[in-house]
């Protein structure tokens, strides 16, 4: 019972950490597990080097004892031989012995120099294969090492769309009752800007509103006839445009003249007509008493 307590109490705790945990410290703990692991495995590789370079320098010197010895035995048996040719039974007794202390070197001699081959050659194979790891270990360092940047991207590309969903989740979630809302907000402009232009165009259709197009069209004609004066004082011709304008704004203004009961004899605004008459009645002849 209380080992499943602490199997459960694990996995809830791992998890909560996993939840809180920081995916960028978490790739950088993983890329620097993985170069620990790879100098790791470097250290032991270089000693498996080392053993492989002591047992081949062990074996180059136990073939040179064993050269020597086969050297030295065989110049006990010439002195030997010689010696027994020679009729000394004494020294070639002692030659014999010599020559046969030096066999038995030279057999223990192989002996070890056969065992030392036979390390070499495993150092020699477990080098390779140390070799082999480390380069197959290096290129997956680099692998993992190409996946960190690319997977800091995508944790980049993560945190940037979060950041973007929050913020449109905030423009559109609903806020306190203190605050309005944005389409609350849209809402009330509309409502007053139809508002607004309903009554625009009921004032346009109504009396008062009629009145106020009849003036503006009365002030337009007399604000055309009385440049029109200037212009005949100053003895200057309207240009065509401006005829055919006022024209245009004479004819649609006796109608709303009629309509606003002022109307004259010539069917003109009796201002526009009083003005123009004045003017020139007694521009030109007083002009012209004062020349003669």
């Amino acid at each position: 019972m209380f080992r499943r307590f602490w199997n459960y109490l694990k996995a809830l705790l791992t998890g909560k950490f996993e939840e809180v945990a920081d995916p960028k410290i978490q790739i950088e703990q993983a890329i620097a597990e993985a170069r620990s692991q790879h100098r790791r495995l470097r250290e032991t590789a270089a000693s498996v080097i080392a053993n492989q370079k002591k047992a081949q320098m062990d074996l180059d010197r136990a073939l040179e004892d064993l050269e020597k010895l086969n050297r030295n035995t065989q110049q006990a048996v010439i002195m030997a031989s010689e010696a027994e040719q020679g009729g000394e039974d004494k020294r070639v007794v002692e030659l014999t012995q010599t020559a046969e202390a030096f066999a038995n070197q030279l057999i223990a001699k192989e002996q070890e120099v056969d065992t030392l081959k036979s390390m070499v050659l495993q150092a020699t194979r477990a080098t390779e294969q140390a070799k082999a790891a480390v380069t197959q270990n290096a290129q997956q360092l680099q692998a993992k090492v190409a996946e960190r940047q690319k997977l800091l991207s995508q944790l980049d590309q993560a945190k940037m769309a979060e950041q973007m969903n929050r913020a449109m989740e905030s423009m559109s979630a609903e806020v306190g009752q203190d605050v309005p809302t944005l389409d609350e907000v849209r809402s009330k402009i509309e409502t007053r800007l139809t508002r607004a232009q309903g009554t625009t165009e009921l004032e346009r259709e109504s009396v008062g509103g009629r009145m106020l197009e009849v003036e503006q069209a009365a002030a337009a004609s007399q604000a055309a006839a009385r440049l029109s004066e200037i212009r005949s004082k100053l003895g200057i011709e309207a240009p065509a445009a401006e005829q055919t304008a006022a024209g245009e704004s004479a004819t649609a203004s006796e109608p709303a003249a009629a309509a606003a009961g002022e109307p004259s004899g010539d069917g003109e605004p009796a201002t526009a007509d009083s003005g123009t008459d004045s003017g020139t009645d007694s521009g030109p002849e007083s002009g012209t008493e004062t020349t003669g």
